[in-house]
């Protein structure tokens, strides 16, 4: 697949690349997308919730009334669950909700998402950006000389750039990585995947 290649100020270059047919072309694999996805949610939670159970209310333990005799149902403790303030019935506890994956089922969740992009028509290539100092005014004039400053993008940088970073922390709707540290959530969230050129060597030497 060729496409072209832009730069900052929104012109297409003379140049072309060709993106890898083994990573942009391949027939996405849904499963493997969705199981990468859920991996990268649940990974991300803190799992700190907490409810108390009977055991840790405060309250007296004398027994309320008397078993027999009342034409109810019998009751034992105040800090029961099916009482107005007692505790939660199996309520949450603080739990890890990590769990692994395979790496080439990563692999090719990653190469899925991609292939979705590419067929929705949203991954564009750009020259490597130089930037000598952090200024987001000219992140943001690049964006619009793109048409996506109202657009969620993902922009994969070849190398680690802190100019390039602190340009865009500021804005919502953009985040930067680098190719070595991108995944499928972070690809799939975009309206657009603005890819550096210097990253594709990157991309097709991890995922291949």
């Amino acid at each position: 697949m060729e496409v072209k290649v832009f730069d900052a100020t929104g012109k297409a270059t003379s140049k072309k690349v060709t993106l890898s047919d083994g990573i942009f072309g391949i027939e996405p694999n849904q499963h493997a997308i969705y199981l990468d996805v859920k991996q990268h949610l649940a990974n991300k939670r803190q799992g700190t919730h907490k409810a108390k159970e009977r055991a840790e209310i405060s309250g007296s333990t004398r027994k309320i009334k008397k078993q027999k005799g009342t034409g109810g149902a019998r009751a034992g403790s105040i800090k029961s669950g099916t009482r107005i303030g007692g505790g939660r019935i199996f309520g949450p506890r603080p739990r890890n909700y990590h769990f692994k994956l395979n790496v080439k089922l990563k692999r090719l969740a990653r190469k899925s998402a991609f292939a979705v992009q590419a067929k929705n028509d949203a991954v564009m290539v750009l020259q490597d950006l130089e930037m000598t100092t952090p200024k987001t005014q000219e992140f943001k004039a690049m964006l619009a000389n793109l048409k996506l400053e109202n657009q969620k993008v993902l922009l994969i940088l070849g190398s680690k750039n802190d100019n390039v970073y602190f340009s865009s922390r500021n804005l919502g709707k953009v985040k930067v990585v680098t190719a070595d540290s991108f995944n499928t959530y972070d690809v799939l969230n975009a309206r657009k995947v603005v890819l550096a050129e210097s990253s594709l060597e990157v991309i097709e030497k991890i995922l291949n």
